[in-house]
């Protein structure tokens, strides 16, 4: 019953935003309480919720209600996300034209990846991604990419919250490996999938850092392992360090020289 009535409530703050949203001058309590058929009291106390978490403000001179700035707030890390697509844009296409292979944009998310874009390539590769599906992060070289500079303490959460599933029987499923491999990536500056996620799929990435130095993203290539020979991963790992540095500059990220 208890949580039956926490969803209400949630249901009913969102009613309230929606409808606050609506009017510009924004509304009163005894408003919002007709048009949504709560009570004066319920309407008040969410109201003073969302009034304390930012998401409403009220006018001290009308006394009514209206939109916060906490929702601009938000919408400004949603830009962000579409920053980063039109940013890398032209380097995942450069990437394509390259090389014909499958190329890959993705963000990290409550432990997870998230597929933000998607080049096909011209050559024929079947894969289980696509654009706004998720992916673990242990047995995908983008994941891997992102982990690799995500402090430790963040990857073992991670890694405790999700597990380390098999999916194929190249997964690795050791977490002392894993961390080990991790520290290679860091000095590598690429991250490998070496059909731990898919059979026959072998990939190659690397991570996107903001203006703040902070790891947010990563791309990579994908082929068939029989075309993803060691020789042809070699000539792909220097063109994807600098298609991540390129990337990352565009963002505002300024990369330290040892």
């Amino acid at each position: 019953m208890e949580r039956e009535n926490m969803v209400k409530s949630v249901s009913r703050a969102l009613d309230i935003i929606t409808l606050i949203s609506l009017k510009k001058t924004g509304l009163g309590v005894t408003e919002i309480a007709n048009q949504i058929d709560i009570n004066k009291s319920s309407v008040y106390r969410i109201l003073s919720t969302l009034v304390q978490y930012g998401y409403i403000e009220q006018d001290t001179e009308t006394g009514k209600y209206k939109l916060g700035y906490k929702f601009l707030e938000i919408s400004s890390k949603l830009l962000e996300s579409i920053d980063l697509r039109a940013e890398a844009r032209p380097f995942l296409q450069e990437l394509e034209n390259e090389t014909n292979e499958v190329i890959h944009l993705v963000v990290y998310d409550q432990g997870e990846v998230v597929y933000i874009e998607k080049l096909e390539g011209n050559e024929t590769l079947r894969m289980h991604s696509k654009v706004g599906k998720r992916a673990p992060m242990h047995c995908t070289s983008v994941g891997k990419a992102i982990l690799a500079h995500l402090p430790s303490s963040i990857v073992s959460d991670i890694l405790e919250r999700k597990g380390m599933p098999v999916h194929t029987d190249k997964t690795i499923t050791d977490k002392e490996e894993f961390m080990k491999e991790l520290g290679q990536v860091r000095q590598k500056g690429y991250a490998l999938d070496l059909e731990e996620n898919e059979y026959g799929i072998t990939c190659v990435a690397v991570p996107i850092f903001d203006h703040l130095g902070k790891v947010i993203a990563a791309v990579s290539i994908s082929g068939p392992t029989m075309r993803m020979t060691d020789d042809r991963l070699d000539a792909l790992k220097s063109i994807m360090v600098k298609t991540g540095q390129g990337i990352s500059a565009r963002l505002g990220h300024v990369s330290r020289i040892n």
